[in-house]
């Protein structure tokens, strides 16, 4: 099998948890408003309810990055395809706000783990020359996952008599076919470097690598020899670079309002003036456009790098969510417009900030510390996801402009990026992992 297709192979299984990643954080707009009217919640226990398994996936990218050093990264995959299917038929089978709050936040532990493993496996299987596009991957499958859940939901909006229970439960059928698939692909090589496990390494390097297998076996141990004694040590002077990037571009990917426009969107369209049936159709729109628009971003990506692709999207994320702002404020009824400012901004988020997260956390980090900086990028994107979709729906419906003074904030912040992404962030692609790491530990 030619190698390049090998690699993609391994890594579209992997990125499979990313369409459930996407899945589970989308499937949610079509059933929180049923949630709130069936267990009457006030729009405190609202935002709460709907950011639990937000609040589980802060947890989920805590703990996953240690076990992940520890056992390796496939064993973790496994517990992630377990965790996902748990919560969608608990989620779905819930008659207690209790125990729905408890299966999503399962499922989120699930998702902040996928979003920490999925980019290392699949950043440490693939040659430099394609790394980008092949991390990417796993962006491209969260935005599948995202339009699948759109799409499902309008199917499935008039199934029985609580359809919401269909939209959280069909999850359980691609989480168990994932946990099937995992079966097919191997342990990552330069963790089996890490453990010792020199001639299994070698074996899946020669289906992966083009160059001389001897040659990179030889420079990744080296790298893990010299970075040997900050191997428990995240928090390190020589890491502030890779720490700081990781956490610059995971809080201005949630200070792009995705996660409160992906998780309220019906609800958004009904503001607009749009019916209940257009108001659960509208966001299928806007998950096509964000599909094509992260396959422009992972198409080039490498050849235009990440830097490029932050700044350009920024700006005109900026002026679309600053237009959104201003049609909340003076118009009282909105309309088509809001549908059209919303996919400007999707296109712009997909191919930006949307590809470039994962696949620039998973390249910043020294091998030895990988698995740990992995989750302190995801933990902080998820922190603030969980914050934003927490604070969204009370500052929305608790103040007459509150949801033009969110995206006034979202526009400012995007306006922020473009400065420190151009003062500060390195250009990774076309880099090894162990060039980046001489790279940024030096700095």
């Amino acid at each position: 099998m030619n190698k390049t297709i090998q690699v993609f192979t391994w890594s579209i299984i992997v990125a499979l948890g990313g369409f459930l990643f996407g899945f589970d954080t989308a499937v949610i707009s079509g059933v929180e408003k049923s949630i709130q009217q069936l267990f009457v919640l006030s729009s405190f226990w609202h935002g709460f309810t709907i950011s639990s398994a937000l609040i589980g996936t802060i947890v989920g990218a805590l703990v996953a990055g240690r076990p992940a050093d520890k056992y390796g990264r496939k064993p973790i995959l496994f517990v992630i395809a377990f965790l996902y299917t748990v919560s969608a038929i608990g989620s779905a089978l819930s008659n207690q706000i209790f125990t729905f709050i408890v299966y999503r936040f399962i499922g989120g532990i699930g998702v902040g783990a996928s979003s920490v493993v999925a980019p290392i496996y699949i950043s440490e299987i693939s040659p430099a020359k394609v790394r980008g596009r092949m991390t990417a991957l796993f962006q491209f499958n969260v935005i599948f996952g995202i339009l699948m859940a759109f799409i499902s939901n309008y199917m499935l909006r008039e199934t029985g008599n609580a359809p919401w229970r269909w939209m959280l439960g069909v999850e359980a059928a691609p989480s168990a076919i994932y946990f099937v698939l995992l079966f097919f692909v191997p342990e990552s090589p330069r963790y089996l470097i890490k453990a010792g496990n020199i001639v299994k390494a070698k074996y899946i390097l020669t289906k992966t690598e083009p160059g001389n297998i001897d040659n990179e076996i030889n420079k990744i141990q080296i790298n893990l020899k010299q970075s040997g004694t900050a191997k428990k040590k995240l928090f390190a002077m020589r890491y502030i670079k890779p720490i700081s990037i990781a956490f610059f571009v995971a809080m201005f990917n949630q200070f792009s309002g995705i996660n409160a426009i992906l998780y309220y969107a019906p609800r958004m369209f009904e503001l607009a003036g749009f019916s209940s049936d257009d108001s659960m159709f509208q966001p299928v729109i806007i998950g096509l456009t964000n599909g094509i628009f992260t396959v422009l971003g992972l198409a080039i990506i490498d050849k235009y790098g990440r830097k490029k692709l932050l700044i350009s999207g920024s700006v005109g994320m900026s002026l679309s969510l600053g237009l959104i702002a201003f049609i909340f404020y003076t118009s009282g009824n909105i309309g088509f417009e809001l549908l059209i400012l919303l996919i400007v901004y999707i296109m712009f988020f997909a191919f930006s900030t949307g590809a470039v997260i994962w696949v620039l956390i998973s390249e910043i980090f020294p091998n030895s510390v990988r698995g740990k900086g992995q989750s302190l990028g995801s933990f902080t994107h998820w922190f603030f996801a969980a914050l934003i979709t927490f604070l969204f729906p009370v500052i929305a419906e608790d103040t007459g402009m509150g949801v033009g003074h969110s995206f006034a904030f979202f526009s400012f912040m995007m306006v922020v990026q473009v400065f420190v992404v151009w003062k500060y962030f390195p250009e990774t692609k076309r880099k090894t992992l162990e060039e980046l790491e001489i790279k940024l530990s030096k700095q």
